[in-house]
């Protein structure tokens, strides 16, 4: 069994559990409200602002032995640099306000995502930045399709302006955990236990995400 299929293997639960997560079954199955969706893309914005630093980061903290996954790390920076600013094109669209967006803070489950993102490769292993590659990019193909047309479809929108973050996300993560594959085929088996653990790790600090998002959206409707 190669490193990626076992990756697969010792992860599905963790995957599972995210995809039932009931915000994104709902979405999948009815869409969203434009409040419930331009509050995914504020959230995403904060953390995806951060894809590019980590990267750079972990690139950095590299050693000798550990060569081609620098390269793969900057092949990976250069494509994902400024990709924030889909977001904010999106929100734009949907007649959000992007500057306060981009002059906000990420509320604390994102905070908490992104922040163990850096103590893993300042403290543990730059290769624990694995864990949430995947994540991100497996769910970003497996769902963003289906996603984008159930929430067009309730918002009665006909365009593709809103949408151009999670389409344009979905069809370069194809590729790129195609890329992701390989790359991990051929690392070091010392390090698959631990990018096993981070990848369930990021399972379940992204779905708090979305956890944190239902649990907002159902106060503001008994609240009002």
């Amino acid at each position: 069994m190669s490193h990626f299929q076992l990756l697969l293997e010792r992860t599905c639960c963790a995957r599972q559990q995210f995809i039932e997560i009931p915000l994104i079954q709902e979405t999948l199955r009815r869409g969203a409200p434009m409040n419930v969706y331009l509050d995914f893309l504020t959230q995403a914005y904060h953390h995806v602002k951060h894809t590019a630093p980590l990267m750079g980061l972990a690139a950095s903290r590299c050693g000798p032995g550990d060569r081609i996954y620098q390269s793969e790390l900057f092949d990976y920076l250069a494509e994902e640099r400024g990709h924030e600013e889909w977001i904010l094109d999106d929100i734009n669209a949907l007649g959000g306000d992007s500057e306060a967006v981009r002059g906000g803070s990420p509320r604390f489950p994102c905070k908490i995502m992104v922040g163990h993102a850096y103590y893993l490769i300042e403290h543990i292993s730059p290769y624990g930045l694995l864990g949430m590659i995947h994540v991100l990019e497996g769910i970003s193909v497996t769902l963003a399709a289906k996603a984008v047309t159930a929430i067009r479809r309730s918002l009665q929108i006909a365009s593709q302006n809103g949408f151009k973050y999670l389409t344009t996300h979905g069809e370069l993560d194809a590729d790129h955990t195609k890329r992701f594959e390989r790359l991990l085929n051929g690392i070091q088996p010392r390090y698959l236990p631990l990018i096993m653990e981070c990848t369930s790790d990021f399972y379940k600090l992204y779905g708090d995400i979305f956890r944190d998002i239902d649990s907002r959206h159902k106060a503001h409707v008994v609240a009002a």
